[in-house]
């Protein structure tokens, strides 16, 4: 018969200090997944001695099994345990994973395996063994009935004052999924501090998420991290539907005549306070825009403003929208 563990066992074994030998995370919420084996990585060896004990592998571009069972085999030094985190288990090869199952069956108990898979195929031998002996924990969807909870205390954690009434309409408008949601809460902290968060605000938040989305990609592209900026504006592209490229054009625009503005503004030495008024943002985003304004050149904001009419111009002649867009972030 098999018999999963739940995260939250996972966690009391953790912190009563007697994690088992083997775990298999898997399942559709990766965001607490990896919540808890951030957690496990920061608590289960000492910080001094995790250059020694904690190794990582990866299935995606290959991993010789001899060398898990190598690691796995050998001694802690300076400290009690080892921690080895398999990563993308599913993605090992059916006859690799065979030749680990001798060691599930009797694994060393100093080390500590956790081998992470997205969608494990339980008719593999491998993966099977570990579900019957226990080692397997599935990371769920949060059901409805979860997710008003689970708000509630993903904001409490975060220091903000939440209604359950605004959880539901959060839910409503967001869905289930916890790493979306605690984006949103996050955005929502970010605009509120620990000011009741009501219904109102929570309908003003897909206004501020678009706000939100354009900080973060004009972070990014200020610090010239192209892989980030890619992944921002292909994240804003899905959320917001293939009509969203004039959007994201226009609001870039005004970002960075905004920030032409700061940098006139900062010359003349006005105070954050006025300069709120006079940009026409909230006073919680100065401190970002001031930090823009110290990475632009203007004939870099020039270039960009150049950069972005000649991108509406591909637009509006019918050219791909994704395609128009990642060239403005690579050309800027």
């Amino acid at each position: 018969m098999s018999v999963e563990t739940a995260p939250e066992t996972v966690l009391t074994h953790l912190n009563e200090g007697r994690l088992k030998p083997l775990y298999l995370f898997y399942g559709p919420d990766d965001f607490h997944l990896e919540k808890i084996l951030k957690e496990i990585r920061e608590k289960a060896v000492p910080e001094s001695a995790r250059d020694f004990n904690v190794q990582i592998f990866d299935g995606e571009g290959g991993v010789n099994p001899g060398d898990i069972l190598d690691a796995a085999r050998s001694l802690p030094f300076l400290s009690g345990n080892r921690l080895i985190i398999v990563r993308r288990t599913d993605r090992i090869a059916a006859s690799d994973l065979e030749f680990l199952i001798a060691y599930v069956k009797s694994p060393v108990e100093t080390t500590c395996i956790i081998f992470v898979a997205q969608k494990p195929d339980f008719r593999l031998k491998f993966f099977s063994i570990m579900r019957k002996q226990g080692y397997a924990v599935h990371f769920r969807e949060l059901t409805d009935g979860q997710v008003i909870p689970w708000i509630m205390a993903s904001a409490r954690e975060m220091g903000l004052n939440i209604r359950q009434d605004a959880c539901r309409h959060l839910q409503e408008i967001i869905g289930n999924r916890s790493r979306t949601l605690y984006t949103e809460l996050e955005k929502l902290r970010l605009r509120h501090g620990s000011s009741e968060i009501g219904i109102p605000e929570i309908k003003e938040l897909s206004i501020f998420s678009r706000m939100y989305t354009i900080f973060e990609l004009m972070d990014e592209i200020s610090q010239r991290r192209k892989a980030r900026s890619l992944s921002i504006l292909n994240r804003y592209l899905e959320e917001e539907g293939k009509d969203a490229a004039f959007g994201i054009i226009g609001m870039l625009t005004r970002q960075i005549r905004i920030i032409f503005q700061a940098k006139e503004l900062i010359s003349e030495h006005v105070s954050r306070k006025d300069m709120a008024k006079k940009l026409g943002v909230p006073g919680f985003v100065v401190g970002k825009i001031l930090d823009q304004a110290r990475r632009w050149q203007e004939k870099d904001l020039e270039k960009a403003l150049m950069l972005l009419y000649q991108a509406d111009g591909r637009l509006k002649s019918g050219s791909q929208a994704p395609l128009v867009l990642e060239n403005f972030l690579l050309s800027i």
